[in-house]
């Protein structure tokens, strides 16, 4: 039996957000005082192939397969993960402040369909607990990314300072950073994903560094809309676009509840339709990153086809393990090979050529 088919019979004996906190701790103590530990894991999962390196944001991404923002919130893991085969890390959300997020219970477990829907609320240590956890390992092996967004209580008229201190804070603790305003689960911020907020938000995040800043939207927008607003981004700085978030179509899960965003398998048709539009239009003219649904290798070279550099997993993570992380990549190179390509960026945004 794959150990970690052991590992989740276990896990998910538990709550969802308990287990996530049970695995929390041991990948910290594993770092802290087993070393040996991720030294093993990485013989055994992390894949590096020329052809799947890429040369993007400046740095080296030995693998094109990432772990989406919302797993890593606090940073604390970043060392395991990639140990467990990731080729770059996005960690947060975070927020100015601490905050404990919204009321438990807040994340939900589908087992059968391999999704999840949740309503953290942004849980987070805060950016100068996080800051100074980074500080002590950054730069790392692997690209680092810092997805930020603004706290509860920060009203919409003062949201670009909560951003405007984020970006300070992160920007030399990261290889790029994601603005966040697509979350389900902040009482308001779905409402910033219009394009006067998203124009004085890059013109600001420009003024502030010279690290790449992408915008995160959702699968929940209509194609037109998420071409206009990625547009005006792009026209205003932003060196790329990640798709999708979680969605609120509540349609796509049974028995569902009624809030928070959901994720996994029941995702992967929608944010695949919104990405493929989003790559018609923007293939070639910059960094786009696909993620959601994402669980096999064929999937995400149907996204890179589409026009991937980079994709992010996570709840086919929490359903299938680290063996998923290598089975990606290794099918990847082998697709690669079946088409005739002998490097990844042959096959970026074949679908267009």
């Amino acid at each position: 039996m794959y150990a970690y088919d052991l590992l989740k019979k276990i896990l998910f004996l538990f709550s969802p957000e308990t287990a996530h906190n049970i695995a929390e701790f041991f990948f910290k103590f594993f770092s802290n005082y087993c070393q040996f530990i991720p030294s093993l894991l990485v013989n055994r999962y992390f894949i590096a192939d020329k052809s799947i390196e890429q040369q993007l944001f400046g740095v080296t991404f030995l693998n094109p397969v990432g772990i989406a923002a919302g797993f890593d919130k606090n940073a604390t893991m970043i060392r395991m993960l990639t140990s467990l085969g990731f080729g770059c890390i996005e960690y947060g959300t975070m927020t100015p402040l601490p905050q404990k997020g919204n009321q438990k219970p807040r994340m939900f477990r589908y087992v059968k369909e391999e999704s999840i829907q949740n309503a953290m609320g942004f849980n987070n240590d805060g950016m100068d607990k996080i800051a100074k956890r980074l500080r002590k390992i950054y730069p790392f092996a692997a690209p680092l990314g810092a997805n930020i967004g603004k706290n509860k209580i920060t009203s919409a008229e003062n949201a670009l300072g909560d951003y405007e201190k984020l970006l300070k804070t992160f920007k030399d603790l990261s290889d790029y950073l994601v603005i966040n305003i697509s979350s389900p689960n902040t009482p308001g911020l779905r409402d910033l994903q219009n394009e006067e907020f998203v124009k004085k938000l890059f013109l600001l995040a420009k003024s502030i560094t010279d690290k790449p800043v992408l915008l995160k939207i959702a699968p929940d927008l209509e194609s037109k809309d998420a071409i206009k607003l990625c547009t005006v981004a792009l026209e205003h700085g932003a060196d790329g676009i990640i798709a999708t978030n979680t969605t609120i179509d509540y349609s796509l899960l049974p028995n569902a509840k009624d809030f928070g965003g959901i994720s996994g398998k029941v995702l992967k048709e929608k944010s695949y339709n919104l990405f493929k539009e989003l790559g018609k239009e923007f293939y070639g003219k910059t960094t786009l990153i696909s993620v959601g649904g994402i669980d096999n290798a064929e999937e995400a070279y149907k996204r890179i086809k589409a026009g991937a550099s980079l994709v992010q997993i996570y709840s086919s993570f929490i359903f299938q393990g680290p063996k998923l992380i290598k089975d990606i990549n290794e099918g990847v190179i082998k697709l690669l090979k079946q088409d005739g390509f002998s490097h990844i960026s042959e096959a970026i945004g074949n679908d267009y050529r």
